[in-house]
């Protein structure tokens, strides 16, 4: 891994000192604002941003997370996209997290559909928590749907198949696999696609991947988790060229941010090395870079943080709840 310049290394430990964990001034704003009248268009919409375990996190006793299990931020989901093709009526879920009822609300709602519709399909990208437990919820105990469709790579539904309770939902028919198979693009309507693109990570129960999600229009990258750049056999900066948005895994901001678990374990980029590896590119391919998919200790959490100014004034996004984008 390259060493990181000294301004990095100074500012990126302010930040973490001033900034980790910090509660944000937002969790009392109001839940934002998604206009019931669904464009005839396609577009993303954000629909969660936290590291699967969410924020506050089980086991944390830090003042901020204190504070958020006090009062609950309705904004700190766990990280999701919705897909909604106006045109047909359709609309997707990448990831099936913890908080998929309410995601699967505003996605209802933000597409201009009946409460309680199931989504047309809901794509995986691997087997850790966050990824896909939500599918829990469309099980008898729950909404006992009827065959929605899960989209997942072959380790990641064997997975699913052949253990419990997952295995529940495919034999009652709650879901139905699909299956998805790396660089093969699965065609969701004659201008709408979906592209799975193999990436390292912890594989302990299914592979990994993240999407390129094709619009009438635009594209997108989704990589909500990786290992360091440089261990993938892609270079990251000639995808960014390639498509529209980027949504990429911004789980830690430094190194430092975590001090009771051993940082070579997870092994994610930092915040502060991927904007290093991109400070070269020109101002509008840095402006297609957001990042997402945040532990509860990331100050990009919060709009009001350092960390948070000093990303955007380097001409890069910050993934937000209740976003959208047009594809």
């Amino acid at each position: 891994m390259r060493s990181k310049p000294l301004k990095y290394i100074i500012l990126s430990g302010v930040l973490i000192f001033l900034f980790a964990c910090r509660p944000t001034t937002e969790k009392n704003a109001p839940e934002t604002e998604i206009s019931g009248n669904a464009k005839a268009g396609v577009r993303l919409m954000i629909l969660g941003t936290a590291q699967d375990a969410g924020s506050p996190q089980v086991g944390c006793e830090k003042a901020c997370c204190k504070d958020l299990f006090e009062n609950p931020d309705p904004k700190r989901k766990v990280v999701s996209l919705g897909l909604i093709d106006g045109k047909h009526k359709k609309q997707y879920l990448f990831e099936a997290t913890p908080d998929l009822p309410s995601q699967l609300h505003f996605l209802n709602r933000a597409a201009d559909v009946q409460e309680g519709i199931m989504p047309d399909g809901v794509f995986l990208t691997h087997a850790h928590i966050g990824h896909y437990s939500g599918l829990m919820f469309f099980g008898k105990e729950a909404v006992n749907a009827k065959e929605v469709p899960v989209h997942a790579m072959p380790r990641m539904a064997d997975f699913l198949q052949h253990n419990g309770p997952w295995g529940q939902l495919v034999s009652n028919q709650n879901i139905r696999i699909e299956p998805l198979l790396p660089d093969s693009a699965i065609t969701l309507a004659p201008s709408v696609s979906v592209v799975p693109l193999r990436v390292p990570h912890r594989d302990e129960y299914s592979e990994t991947v993240g999407f390129i999600i094709s619009g009438p229009e635009k594209k997108a990258l989704f990589i909500p988790d990786i290992d360091k750049w440089e261990r993938w056999d892609r270079k990251i900066t000639d995808l960014i060229t390639e498509v529209d948005y980027a949504f990429l895994d911004a789980t830690f901001f430094d190194g430092d941010e975590l001090n009771t678990r051993d940082i070579s374990e997870i092994p994610h980029p930092f915040v502060v090395e991927s904007m290093e590896l991109f400070e070269t590119l020109p101002p509008t391919e840095k402006q297609k870079i957001i990042f997402i998919h945040f532990n509860h200790t990331n100050p990009l959490l919060s709009r009001e943080s350092e960390a948070y100014r000093f990303v955007t004034s380097r001409g890069f996004r910050v993934a937000s709840f209740g976003d959208e984008f047009d594809l």
